[in-house]
This record gives C-alpha cells, structure tokens and sequence, in this order.
C-alpha cells in the first residue's frame, strides 16, 4: 500500500467515526429527550446490507433497571462478538474519546452518560473496520429483532439486553434525537454506533451510521 493509499484509509476511518461522535455530542449537550416514536429500519450497503429485514421475532418485556455499575465486557453471541469496554470521556472536538485504531477490537462506552443496565440510555461506539481488517462493530448492521447483546459488568451482573430496532442514519440531515434519545422513558436502553452506508470519497468519510437500539430484559451472572 503507497503512503497516499495508507493516509486516505486512515482518514477513511478516522472521518466516518468522528461523524459519528460529533453527532452523538450534539445529541448530548443540547437536548432533552423522553420519548420517541419507533425506529425505522432502512436499506444500505456493504456490512449492513441487511439491515431492514422484515421482524419476525416477538419480542419480550422489558426488564426492571438495574443499579448502576462498571461495563467490562460486551458480548454479542449471533455475531460471536466478545469485546472489552473501555469508558471514555469528550476529547478536545467535543467528541467521544474511542479507542486507538490499533484497539479495533475494544468498545469505548461514554463514561460521562448512562450505565448499561440502568434507567436511561447507555451509548457504545466501535470502529467498523481498520487498514487491513474488519473492526469490532463491523457486522452489527447485521443484526435484527430478538438478538442478544449482553454487557458483563463489575458487580458480577450480566444486562442482558435484547435488539429491538437496527437504522442506517444518513448523516445529512441528522435527526439526533431520534437515534440516541430513549424509545420509551423508564426503561434500560442500549445504543451500539458504527459508521455504515458508503465511503464518499469526494468528503472523506461515511455516508451515514448503524445504530442498533437494545433494551434490557433480563439479568444474568
């Protein structure tokens, strides 16, 4: 790979997550949110290319919050996905703090915001891929109703939360509220970001985002 070819899939990378955080930044400093309509799933390409399938699974009640506590590990067993936390606070963009990009394999969870398993909406971001590789969250546009995530965390508690929407989020416009606020106040809610849609290579960077909303339902150890 040529030194052009590395510095435009570095700014591939770095461009499509910042999109993302930065979106997530607004959401969090300027608005208060209760509740939201429903989701809609949407069509798009490449390693979310089946986000919009039709539901089938009926899904179950949601569980009672937990208290809060520490995440240590986010498993997603349909996609034998097993990766560390890490709680990252806003960097000087005002943006989430993620992981080196020779961490792809870590999630960093906004340590400023909601714990996974307690009241309110926990938000997780992952890279979608690397130079050479697939990330942590490059395959999560895969998933669909009735799949499990489960958040292991510091007080020997596992939240085990259960996928309930999967949206391809254009980035112009953006309707923040929309993709990070509650679905439905009072309950434990999860967040999974990654970057999706297209690589535009006239702005350097996705075309939109995957975002998988979870909520909790039930408690494992």
């Amino acid at each position: 790979m040529s030194d052009g070819e590395r510095s435009s899939a570095a700014g591939r990378l770095l461009t499509g997550l910042i999109w993302a955080v930065l979106l997530l930044g607004l959401w969090l400093w300027g608005r208060e949110v209760t509740d939201l309509p429903q989701g809609r799933s949407g069509a798009t390409t490449g390693d979310a290319a089946t986000v919009g399938r039709p539901r089938q699974a009926e899904l179950p009640p949601a569980a009672e919050p937990l208290a809060d506590a520490l995440p240590q590990r986010v498993d997603i067993p349909d996609l034998n996905v097993q990766a560390p936390v890490v709680g990252r606070g806003l960097d000087g963009r005002g943006a989430i703090d993620p992981p080196p990009f020779d961490q792809a394999g870590v999630v960093a969870w906004y340590a400023a915001g909601v714990k996974p398993g307690a009241a309110g909406t926990a938000l997780m971001v992952g890279h979608v891929d690397t130079k050479t590789r697939p990330a942590v969250f490059y395959r999560i546009g895969t998933l669909h109703p009735g799949n499990r995530v489960r958040v292991v965390r510091d007080d020997g508690r596992i939240a085990e939360f259960t996928v309930d929407d999967v949206e391809v989020v254009g980035s112009d416009p953006f309707d923040a509220r929309r993709a990070y606020g509650p679905r439905r106040p009072g309950r434990a809610e999860l967040r999974l970001i990654t970057c999706g849609g297209t690589f535009d290579r006239a702005s350097g960077g996705y075309t939109a985002n995957v975002i998988v909303s979870a909520y909790l339902t039930g408690t494992g150890v």
